[in-house]
């Protein structure tokens, strides 16, 4: 019975180490999401600066080739807000999968911590049920050289 619980202990091992990686790949996701999230807001503020600039240029007399610059720079930053948009959607897919791996690597675990706690236990009774019996063949030992 103890080879089993060996056993099972050396697959929780795996099961720790591979839960480990999950959370540290878990991790570098949430960090790639956030970093590229926070670029995207960067990009927004800049465009909703831009566009505000553009706006005063058409209310008061600014020149021609300002008002041009601006419209170009607005629409550089939505071209590049609309790529950050696509890739943050990715690394918030990413990020979920591993949040989902680190979920599943997590649920291995306890798994193979409770069979090895249910073995344990098991074992327990059982040497405890040999101990008493063993401890009533003994009595009955004395018992009958005592009684000859």
């Amino acid at each position: 019975m103890m080879a089993g619980t060996a056993v099972l202990s050396k697959i929780l091992d795996i099961r720790e180490r591979e839960k480990k990686d999950a959370q540290i790949d878990y991790y570098k996701a949430v960090d790639v999401f956030e970093d590229i999230a926070t670029k995207l807001f960067n990009l927004l503020q800049k465009k909703e600066a831009a566009e505000a600039a553009y706006e005063e240029a058409l209310l008061s007399s600014m020149h021609l080739d300002f008002i041009q610059d601006q419209l170009t720079y607005i629409d550089t930053l939505t071209k590049r807000i609309d790529e950050l948009q696509k890739q943050v959607q990715q690394a918030r897919s990413i990020m979920e999968f591993k949040q989902q791996k680190l979920s599943e690597a997590h649920v291995e675990t306890k798994k193979f911590e409770k069979i090895i706690e249910v073995r344990n236990n098991e074992e327990t009774i059982m040497r405890n049920k040999m101990e008493e019996s063993f401890m009533n063949e003994l009595s009955i030992q004395q018992y009958l050289s005592h009684k000859k």
